[in-house]
């Protein structure tokens, strides 16, 4: 065999790519071969398969060359043949080619599982990887299994060893001007298929299955770890979406509603007049505050009497419950009122700008709107979000970074405002002082406010300043809850003889709870947060005790307040008549559906799970109930996924 076109210090590059692109064909041939019948394969399909296969493959060999392809070229020539070079070929090559092996082995036992290439499902695995690791685990023999692929990426390094690839690489004389070449080429083809070649160009086929073998599984894991979701209508139980939509607008219609678009859409307007009041509102959304870290609602260690104080003096929800276990989650629902879809937040997703979101009720009624933030709002994608979606930021990032294109305002709370910091932000008193700052200046200019507000105190390593509270900083958890709790004191002190308290609601309310492993797979117990409603004039002291949802809150409150407004929202007035006491909550990949006792979990591959759930207890016992409320749990997710997907929840 000639091997000329070989002889440059590129050798190992494309030698790599070759066998890559060889092992992902072999790959792509097993699962035809197992799922040929399901896949209705005719010569055509076969053929767009294999095509489409190829493009991905090249693009992931690219992907996972273009590092080594750099380092070539800047790699002097007189280091070329040393020992330093030759220990950093092979040892990048070994591990490289082990990733290969694992993904490859990987992709062959998640196809056996959900008939797919990697998803988000994969990513989310990669987050309980302390589970994923005990279940493979037990499912397979680990030490044999891991041996396995050692030893074939021994074989394979001893074969590129034999056929000369390394030496062909160390002994050539490449000059710069052709390896600037070959790296422009390598890094302008990932450049082109980072920006052209999405993953659902191989989505062209009715068949889900062709579709699937089309694509590459490391292509999909890095697109589905982009995209932050996982499509329902691939993984999840559906029905017709004319039903879908019949049911969501029975649920929804209420005796002040009118739909005001055709299927498929739950635009509506409400009319809850005459307005009763239009008050500044302020929310404070408390970083992972469970609803029992407060007497109220059972703890015995007196870690919040401020807010305990508060909660006979507001609207309390006494049973209202988050619909996710992160930050980002519990935004969407605050912001969105809609139920969580498979995957990530919206808040993280593309295609999140211009979106019917509380602020634009607020926004048609003329209000100024502000997301501010102790951290660095780049993180998990909350400026992009919230900027893309009308609200100016106040965050304590230092710099404007990528996809700050929104056509919004974002300034920085200074250094000389800030007295405690730890990795996650400033502390929640200096997050306050930052929020009544912008408070005094809108109020001199003449306008309504209204502020979503993100703490960061009470999270790890629970750290805040000293001599505030009895409880050293850094202790643990306890001592985190008791600070927030005092930090929202000293705000109440802060701004009750202000001009503009007299007209402004607080709304106290947490993102998620503190944790949310329990003993069940969707554990109910541990989605229970507080919410409270302070300052709203005429509904002090009322006690909501019906089950509701984070996004019940703001048309409760947009009642509460007599205000007419559009809708887009999947939550509704808690204090209805008409109201039935339901949740919706789900991790990465299980969607629950509460409605009253009865419980609904979907899950991948159409799973449907029913039980009657005993909150005394918190157990969750097997039942079956009428299909109409398994179909009420699948109108919510899917009629949700279906109008992000689609643009159905743009302004």
């Amino acid at each position: 065999m000639n091997y000329k076109f070989l002889h440059n210090r590129y050798s190992i590059l494309f030698a790599f790519i070759l066998l890559f692109t060889l092992l992902s064909f072999v790959t792509r041939t097993s699962l035809i071969i197992f799922s040929a019948s399901a896949a209705a394969l005719k010569p055509v399909a076969i053929l767009r398969i294999y095509l489409q296969g190829f493009v991905f493959d090249i693009g992931v060999a690219i992907f996972l060359s273009a590092l080594y392809s750099v380092y070539l070229l800047f790699l002097p020539q007189k280091w070329n043949n040393t020992r330093l070079n030759r220990i950093i070929a092979f040892a990048g090559f070994f591990l490289i080619m082990f990733i290969v092996i694992f993904s490859f082995f990987a992709e062959f036992s998640f196809w056996q599982e959900f008939e797919s290439r990697f998803n988000f499902i994969a990513v989310d695995y990669l987050i309980y990887t302390y589970e994923v690791i005990n279940n493979i685990n037990e499912s397979y023999p680990l030490p044999l299994l891991i041996g396995g692929m050692l030893l074939i990426v021994l074989l394979i390094t001893w074969l590129f060893i034999k056929k000369k690839v390394f030496k062909l690489s160390f002994t050539s004389s490449t000059s710069f001007l052709s390896r600037l070449l070959i790296t422009g080429c390598v890094l302008g083809i990932a450049a082109f298929y980072l920006f052209f070649i999405k993953n659902d160009w191989a989505e062209k086929s009715a068949n889900r299955y062709q579709n699937e073998l089309s694509k590459a599984g490391i292509y999909s894991f890095f697109a589905a770890y982009r995209n932050n979701e996982i499509s329902y209508a691939q993984f999840y139980k559906l029905n017709g979406n004319t039903e879908v939509f019949n049911t969501l607008r029975e649920e929804l219609t209420e005796d002040s509603t009118s739909f005001t678009q055709l299927q498929p859409s739950i635009r509506r307007t409400i009319n809850n007049g005459p307005v009763k009041t239009k008050p500044n509102v302020i929310m404070i959304t408390i970083e992972s505050f469970s609803a029992d870290f407060m007497k109220t609602f059972g703890n015995t260690q007196n870690l919040t009497p401020f807010l305990d104080s508060l909660a006979g003096n507001s609207v309390l929800f006494t049973n209202l419950y988050a619909t996710g276990t992160r930050t980002v989650r519990g935004m969407e629902a605050l912001s969105l009122a809609i139920p969580p879809t498979p995957g990530s937040s919206i808040v993280r997703r593309p295609n999140n700008n211009n979106l019917f979101t509380i602020g634009t009720v607020f926004k048609k009624a003329g209000y100024e709107r502000t997301f501010v933030y102790g951290g660095d709002g780049y993180f998990d994608n909350m400026n992009q979000y919230f900027g893309s979606n009308g609200f100016n930021i106040i965050d304590r990032g230092r710099n404007i970074m990528p996809g700050d294109d929104f056509k919004t305002t974002r300034s920085t709370i200074k250094d000389s405002l800030v007295h405690f910091e730890n990795a996650w932000g400033i502390c929640d008193e200096d997050l306050y002082d930052a929020v009544i700052k912008d408070a005094d200046e809108k109020y001199a200019g003449g306008k309504l406010f209204y502020d979503f507000v993100m703490t960061t105190s009470n999270h790890k390593p629970y750290t805040y300043p000293a001599a505030k509270i009895d409880l050293p900083s850094g202790s643990g958890r306890e001592g985190a809850v008791k600070y927030t709790d005092y930090a929202i004191q000293q705000l109440f002190k802060k701004i009750k003889d202000k001009p503009w308290f007299k007209n402004t609601v607080i709304i106290l309310i947490a993102d998620h709870c503190a944790n949310s492993a329990g003993k069940n797979e969707v554990d109910i117990s541990k989605y229970h947060i507080p919410c409270m409603i302070v300052n709203l004039p005429g509904a002090q002291n009322t006690k909501i005790e019906k089950m509701c949802s984070q996004i019940d809150l703001y048309p409760t409150l947009f009642k509460l307040m007599g205000w007419d407004y559009e809708s887009n929202f999947f939550g509704k007035d808690v204090m209805a008549a008409s109201y039935r006491p339901a949740i919706v909550l789900g991790t990465y990949q299980k969607l629950a559906f509460l409605r009253n006792d009865s419980l609904v979990i979907l899950g991948p591959q159409q799973a449907v799970q029913t039980f009657i759930y005993n909150k005394t207890t918190n157990q969750q016992l097997p039942a079956s109930f009428p299909a109409y409320i398994v179909n009420e749990a699948i109108a919510l997710y899917q009629g949700a996924w279906y109008l992000y997907k689609y643009g159905g929840l743009k302004e």
